[in-house]
């Protein structure tokens, strides 16, 4: 697997450094790295995001740091469709918070980090 360029917030890389080939600069709250395993590194920065708190559509795209947008729908809907993540709809809105499966599998990788 060739190993892609991404953008990680600060206090995801750190929670997993085992993703990370090496560190580029930082930017903000995110550092620009080189990640070993892409598709996995992103589902986690979704459900890292989801972990504390529901998120607007609109919250999660911006602090996922995922750039592309075809590549976020692409994750969030793989993380839907395996029950990773559920969305509801409020008013105008759809949020999305983690569900106990998606805890589960965060819970893992973050067990490994420790």
């Amino acid at each position: 697997m060739k190993p892609r360029m991404t953008y990680i917030s600060v206090e995801v890389a750190d929670h997993f450094a085992d993703f990370i080939i090496k560190r580029d600069e930082q930017v903000l709250d995110a550092v620009k790295t080189r990640a070993r395993d892409f598709s996995t590194i992103s589902i986690l920065k979704l459900l890292y995001q989801l972990r504390c708190s529901q998120m607007t559509f609109s919250d999660l795209y911006v602090k996922s740091n995922i750039r592309m947008k075809r590549s976020f729908l692409n994750y969030l809907h793989l993380c839907t469709s395996y029950n990773f993540i559920k969305k509801e709809p409020r008013g105008s809105n759809m949020v999305y918070s983690i569900t106990d499966k998606g805890r589960i599998m965060l819970d893992l990788f973050m067990q490994k980090s420790n």
